[in-house]
């Protein structure tokens, strides 16, 4: 079965073949890694594109510049990026910069986690959390 990656540098959509590791594959348009261990900031294009495209899951952190507990979460979710990927995406949401993907999931506090799977949301957090109950929460989550 071929797995379908968004590109995190340039939204590319790239097929991986069956058996090769999705960990190692390299962009096709822009020869990036496909997974750096970092979450990437995502604008409601780019989101979006993800959502459609990607075959993993995504746990996207809607956070804002401003938010005390948002800066305090951010180095536990790239931590928990480090561990998750590439069996799930990491996206980060600026709900500043894209209110509108932010009112369209019914974002009121900050930070909040939200984990889709096939383009549906499987579960939401609200409030921040170490990397631990991150990959905890995600792992519960998607059943693994």
């Amino acid at each position: 079965m071929t797995t379908h990656l968004v590109c995190p540098h340039c939204s590319a959509i790239n097929r991986v073949p069956a058996g090769k590791p999705a960990g190692q594959g390299k962009c096709g348009a822009c020869k990036r890694p496909l997974f750096d261990g970092h979450p990437a900031a995502a604008t409601t294009a780019s989101f979006d594109k993800h959502l459609r495209s990607d075959s993993v899951p995504l746990l996207v952190d809607f956070w804002a510049d401003w938010c005390g507990p948002c800066k305090m979460m951010a180095p536990h979710f790239a931590r928990a990026a480090e561990r998750l990927e590439p069996a799930v995406r990491l996206l980060k949401v600026d709900t500043e910069a894209e209110p509108a993907l932010a009112a369209r999931y019914g974002i009121r506090s900050i930070p909040t986690l939200m984990l889709f799977k096939d383009g549906k949301v499987l579960a939401q957090q609200a409030g921040a959390m170490d990397a631990g109950r991150i990959e905890a929460w995600v792992r519960q989550a998607l059943g693994a």
